[in-house]
């Protein structure tokens, strides 16, 4: 069936926010055959959608190209040119998103938008007189606009592994593998989302005594030095930052048995390949809908100190100023969940 009913669909950052709309935009396409997307959002995020078929990735760089309200305004007149719109769909519901999809109302294009539940997870952070209590997942808000439009549209959060092959651009780096294999992101945006150093620390150096191979992946260049040294000290640990683009990350995830993140882009880009996750959970909560796409819940470290979650997105100071939730997890308690998978 050739597309009739195409879809412009909205989401800028970040990236595990934008790499878990795939799986809901890869099952709209796959349940709607009559459906063809222009998914807009930053030119970082591309590969996350690469082989989806009847889907168009528009980038967007809103630092320069499109940055402020005239970029915006140029945004609008540049989409407006590549496509005539059946319908708009608001993956973020922020200012830039809420300014299109008013220019496209004016055209007569009809909109939904995501509803991210922030009364309900103020309930959830608060304390004293916290509401504890899981709060609709993230991929299911998405799906909820598409449902919003009329489109039929099912998760089955299921873990799916992509069919591919290591490069020989990375297999010099890793080498074959001859042994279980483990990726670790020890990073995330917030302090209060990542495991202490020490810690971190700790879970290398008891892996490092395993029969496994250690992947380390990250960002910035404090990750960099950091995994660096991580590499030096541990036999068995590669770091991986800076050494690959995204493409090639992606195709090493999906040959690892297990992921350990924080509750950050780690765990989603996981999810991208199938790969499961052992997550850890300081200040945030999986209630909040954030687990990833198709994970356990039975893979989840984290303490049950009644204070947490104190934050959505881990971008608050601990007000015990201790970050007690994250100090108070026992790195045997890691390493014993990673082994299940090796």
């Amino acid at each position: 069936m050739a597309p009739t009913k195409h879809i412009l669909v909205l989401r800028f950052s970040s990236m595990g926010d934008v790499a878990m709309t795939v799986p809901v935009v890869k099952a709209l396409l796959a349940q709607n055959p009559d459906v063809e997307v222009t998914f807009v959002s930053r030119p970082g995020f591309v590969d996350f959608f690469s082989g989806v078929e009847r889907l168009n990735y528009f980038s967007v760089d809103l630092n320069k190209d499109y940055k402020g309200f005239g970029g915006i305004i140029k945004l609008y007149v540049k989409l407006n040119k590549s496509g005539a719109y059946y319908a708009i769909a608001d993956l973020h519901d922020n200012l830039r998103s809420k300014l299109l999809r008013a220019l496209f109302g004016m055209r007569g294009r009809p909109a939904s938008h995501i509803d991210k539940g922030r009364d309900e997870k103020k309930l959830l952070t608060r304390f004293p007189y916290k509401v504890l209590k899981p709060l609709r997942r993230t991929v299911e808000r998405y799906a909820d606009v598409f449902r919003k439009l009329g489109f039929q549209l099912v998760l089955d959060e299921q873990l799916v592994k992509s069919p591919s092959a290591l490069t020989k651009e990375i297999l010099a780096i890793t080498g074959h593998k001859n042994q279980p294999w483990i990726g670790i992101t020890p990073f995330a945006q917030y302090k209060g989302k990542i495991l202490p150093i020490e810690k971190m620390e700790t879970v290398l150096e008891t892996l490092n005594r395993e029969n496994v191979k250690v992947f380390l992946f990250g960002g910035t260049a404090m990750d960099e030095e950091l995994c660096a040294q991580w590499e030096q000290r541990f036999d068995n640990v590669t770091s991986m930052v800076s050494k690959l683009h995204m493409e090639q990350e992606l195709a090493l995830i999906n040959e690892l048995n297990v992921m350990l993140s924080m509750d950050s882009a780690g765990m989603h880009l996981a999810s991208l390949r199938g790969t499961p996750v052992v997550s850890v959970w300081g200040a945030t909560h999986h209630y909040a809908g954030f687990l990833g796409y198709g994970q356990s819940e039975a893979n989840i470290v984290a303490d049950d100190i009644e204070c947490r979650p104190c934050s959505v997105y881990g971008n608050k100071p601990c007000f015990r100023k201790d970050y007690a939730c994250l100090y108070n997890i026992d790195p045997q308690t890691i390493v014993n969940q990673l082994m299940q998978f090796v």
